[in-house]
């Protein structure tokens, strides 16, 4: 195992740190900030391994995480990523936001996880131990093939930051491989170190790149009706928190949209593509946790999954 740690253009002294500290990690500094997509892309191309791990940098590893997730990867070679358990940092017995026990899509490309759906998290209690197939890994902590990341394309720069590990997922299905949760190997994730939660920025990419994931890697016989539809339920979203007086996540849903516009009419430079557009193999709820949720009142997976 070698640790790698990648600069994206910091500018906190993480470098300084890490020179004065740990000069024996090796560094591959960034001229620019690329972002999420774009830095891990750079980085990776001076990188040879059997596996990477993609890792954040506010996340605290266990002893002997690894191990489960090689042992998975090892024993199917259409296994092409994976993640771990993801708790929260702050409350180890909860799951946390970025990926919990593994990554869902529903029928209208709603991203939720086993643990959490929207902002709610379960306590784990063991309930989601099962290692499966997902839809998606969560990139705080994902191990995946190097040569099925480039042969994929990697990750979608024009994203910059958010959703752009579940477009890759997507992505990586639609080329004919699985993507696994491995709940024995467990991390705590504190969620937010770059973008906290309710950043307008964070709110844009969210929705933007959301709505362009759905663009590229639905089959266009469900595009053409689902994006009006997901036009619509983020309109009513933007009301309501005007209403409620956030000004800020109102703006930031209208220029998501206005993006995502632009980017239909043409500005699709750096997008990836799948060779062929379809549903995710695994992981694809056929209902709307929308419904479920804000409807149902039903907060955690097992409720909807049992419904």
């Amino acid at each position: 195992m070698e640790i790698i740690v990648a600069d994206n253009a910091s500018t906190d002294g993480s470098l300084a740190f890490l020179n004065e500290h740990y000069p024996d990690i090796r560094q591959i500094v960034l001229p620019e900030n690329f972002g999420f997509a774009g830095g891990y892309n750079a980085a990776l191309k001076e990188v040879q391994s059997d596996y990477y791990v993609l890792l954040n940098s506010d996340v605290e590893v266990t002893p002997g995480w690894l191990e489960p997730m090689v042992a998975l990867m090892e024993s199917d070679a259409t296994i092409a990523a994976c993640q771990p358990r993801l708790r929260m940092y702050s409350d180890k017995n909860m799951f946390e936001y970025a990926g919990a026990a593994g990554g869902y899509l529903d029928s209208l490309g709603y991203p939720f996880a086993r643990g959490r759906v929207f902002d709610y998290c379960e306590e784990d209690t063991d309930q989601y131990i099962d290692s499966r197939a997902v839809a998606w890994a969560s990139g705080a902590a994902l191990m995946i093939r190097p040569d099925v990341y480039h042969r994929c394309g990697g990750l979608d720069p024009n994203f910059f930051a958010h959703q752009e590990e579940i477009d890759l997922c997507w992505r990586i299905q639609s080329a004919g491989y699985k993507i696994y949760v491995c709940p024995a190997s467990i991390v705590y994730h504190v969620g937010g170190g770059t973008l906290p939660k309710g950043n307008e920025r964070k709110v844009y990419l969210n929705f933007r790149n959301n709505l362009i994931m759905l663009s590229k890697n639905l089959p266009l016989s469900a595009l053409w009706w689902k994006l009006p539809v997901r036009f619509v339920l983020d309109w009513i979203s933007a009301w309501k928190s005007l209403a409620e007086g956030e000004r800020r996540y109102f703006v930031a849903i209208a220029r998501a949209h206005c993006s995502v516009i632009k980017w239909m009419l043409g500005s699709k430079k750096g997008s990836l593509f799948p060779e062929k557009r379809r549903n995710p193999s695994a992981g694809w709820y056929k209902g709307s946790i929308v419904y479920h949720h804000f409807v149902k009142g039903r907060k955690k997976f097992s409720e909807i999954f049992s419904a």
